[in-house]
């Protein structure tokens, strides 16, 4: 009896649905991933019952320290040189949010003075930045 060979393929591994699932695991952690924008500088907020405000376009970000630092655009500033920056936006400045990131424990009085350089450069809109309040 004469039986015939066949030919043997070697066998292979088919990666395409492991590379499906390497895209989709890749797709789910960057949805899920939270961004957060704060400096390497720790800033406890104060927590707020309020209802959190939608991040405008134009907005210039100051973080205040509890030891009185200012930072502006996550670089450490004074007082003066944050004035002169400030009012170099000039008239840009009337449609454009000044949100200040205060510590809880911050000075009141240096709030109240970067939020007077604020004012004095003609931003239109003042925003303090606060943490929910945690649910009990």
């Amino acid at each position: 009896m004469g039986f015939r060979r066949r030919n043997l393929e070697p066998p292979r591994v088919d990666l395409t649905p492991m590379i499906d699932v390497v895209f989709l695991l890749l797709i789910f952690f960057m949805i899920s991933t939270t961004f957060s924008e704060r400096t390497g500088l720790q800033i406890d907020l104060p927590a707020s019952s309020a209802l959190a405000v939608v991040p405008e376009e134009k907005e210039v970000l100051i973080y205040l320290g509890k030891n009185g630092e200012i930072y502006f655009q996550k670089q450490p500033i004074s007082l003066a040189g944050l004035t002169r920056q400030l009012n170099s936006y000039g008239f840009a400045a009337k449609k454009m949010t000044f949100l200040l990131m205060a510590d809880k424990n911050a000075l009141h009085g240096k709030v109240i003075q970067l939020m007077d350089a604020a004012k004095m450069s003609g931003f239109g809109t003042l925003a303090m930045a606060t943490d929910t309040e945690p649910v009990e």
